[in-house]
Formats: C-alpha cells, sequence, structure tokens
C-alpha cells in the first residue's frame, strides 16, 4: 500500500482554492455515486477514498496540518510496509515537537541561563563534577513542560496528532474501526511529538551551555 495524495485524489494541485476543492469533490461523488454505479466495487472503494482526502484537505485548519505533516512529493512507490509509513510520521511529529520547544526557549535566554543553573546544581550533586548530562536534562524537561508549553501549542498538538491518526487510519496502520486501536496509536503520535518536545529543551540549553 502506497501514501496517498490526497490531492491527487480529488484531481486538484497543491495550491487549489477551497472553492475549487470543494468543486472538484462535488464532481466526483456525482461521479462515483453507488445509485449511478450499482452494484460496482470500484465506485464504492472511490467513495471512500474521496471522502477519506475531502475530510482531511476540504477543511481549512485540517489541511494545514496535513500539508505540514506530509512527507513531500518525492513518493516512494515500493513502500508497501504500513511500519514504515508510522516510522515516518512519528518522525515527523518529533521534529514538529523539536522546532516548537526549541524556537519557544530560544527567545528567553534568561530562562534557558537558569534552567542551566539549576540542572548544572543537580548534576554535579549527583556526579560531583559538572556536565550536559541528558538523564538529568529530560527530567528537569519533563518537569517544566506545562510551564513552556500555552493553551494554543496544545491544541495544536491535539490537531496534529488528530490529522496524523487520520491519514494513518487511510493507510492501513490501524483498521478504521478498531476503536482501542486508533486509541493506542493517538496516544503512540502525541508521545512522540512530546518527545520531540523535551529534546527540543535540550537542544535550545545545550546550545548555551558551558562546562564549568
Amino acid at each position: 500500500m502506497v501514501r496517498l495524495d490526497y490531492y491527487y485524489v480529488l484531481g486538484v494541485s497543491r495550491g487549489a482554492t477551497d472553492e475549487a476543492i470543494k468543486k472538484a469533490y462535488r464532481k466526483l461523488v456525482f461521479e462515483y455515486h453507488p445509485d449511478r454505479n450499482p452494484g460496482s466495487k470500484e465506485a464504492e472503494a472511490k467513495i471512500r477514498e474521496i471522502n477519506a482526502a475531502y475530510e482531511i484537505i476540504g477543511d481549512a485548519d485540517a489541511r494545514k496540518n496535513y500539508d505540514r505533516l506530509n512527507w513531500g512529493d518525492e513518493v516512494r512507490d515500493d513502500v508497501v510496509d504500513v511500519s514504515v509509513i508510522l516510522e515516518e510520521m512519528e518522525k515527523k511529529l518529533f521534529d514538529e515537537g523539536r522546532k516548537e520547544l526549541f524556537a519557544v526557549l530560544i527567545r528567553n535566554v534568561a530562562r534557558i541561563k537558569e534552567e542551566l543553573a539549576l540542572i548544572r546544581e543537580r548534576t554535579v550533586a549527583q556526579q560531583g563534577y559538572d556536565s550536559f548530562k541528558e538523564e538529568v536534562v529530560q527530567e528537569r524537561g519533563a518537569e517544566v513542560m506545562s510551564e513552556l508549553t500555552t493553551a494554543e501549542m496544545d491544541g495544536r498538538l491535539k490537531r496534529l496528532v488528530d490529522v496524523a491518526t487520520q491519514m494513518m487510519v487511510t493507510q492501513g496502520v490501524v483498521g478504521k474501526h478498531d476503536e482501542s486501536g486508533i486509541g493506542a496509536l493517538r496516544g503512540r503520535l502525541r508521545e512522540r511529538f512530546r518527545e520531540g518536545r523535551l529534546h527540543g529543551f535540550a537542544s535550545a540549553l545545550e546550545l548555551l551551555y558551558e562546562r564549568r
């Protein structure tokens, strides 16, 4: 199973307007409607594909997130393993989380210095000398994550994960009626984003870290 390009499914370009997407969707639904194609398994499959595509790129916010999470224009036709598709999505979400927290902290140098001072104190207490100890940094990042993130950021996280989950269901990573599997998938994707945030925290601190 190769990755679907929702724009291709609806026969529109990535720069298509919302109205153009809506018109394309209506045209395709009319063409492949069961009433016009009685008993056609091909038409049934096509309608499901069309609806899945429109559910994402027919919604302005979902479309933005789809574009952000999309794996690029170069589709590898030989990729048939859904685990590879899931791994690519997890990497993308991890990177989104990393860039988000890094951007937040890098604009607040004073906070970075405060965090480095506390981390240095804990590190020296643990091992007797200063170093950029990843374990201590990650622990501190988890402690203060709620302070560094806003409701708006968490809302963005939810939207990204929702769209990513829908994309994975469409690709057959989990069955569309498997509620337990979908819930587990959503949690896994959310966790990857959270891990990315922690990495962004560490990256911002490491940028200004000086051993003493």
